[in-house]
């Protein structure tokens, strides 16, 4: 990889991190309100909603929030989702932290 590349690719990865970040601290926040919500009896956040901030890149945030909310820990099948959706985002992180997945990622997303 030319020095072009390297600069082009690290200014697309800073350009994710404030997305990355904000999807996060909104699924962390989710969490939060839906368990404020549910001791007061109130509207809640749908299953859907929470773990679908999460599919889509929160999934840090949503794993933080259920801990440190003690939320939704041990609901099924709603907990093994979300574990399914971080260790998917976990297996993709390996896999793009890696020269040769990354090549072969883009070849077969390229057709």
């Amino acid at each position: 990889m030319n020095l072009d590349a390297m600069a082009g690719a690290m200014g697309s990865v800073q350009g994710l991190l404030g997305p990355f970040l904000l999807l996060n601290l909104l699924a962390f926040c989710l969490f939060g309100l839906d368990k404020t919500r549910a001791r007061r009896g109130r509207w809640r956040v749908s299953e859907r909603t929470l773990l679908t901030f999460a599919a889509v890149g929160g999934s840090i945030g949503a794993k933080i929030g259920q801990r440190a909310f003690r939320h939704k820990t041990t609901k099924q099948p709603f907990a093994f989702v979300l574990n399914a959706i971080c260790m998917l985002h976990l297996a993709l992180a390996v896999l793009l932290a890696m020269p040769s997945s990354r090549s072969w990622l883009q070849a077969v997303l390229a057709g």
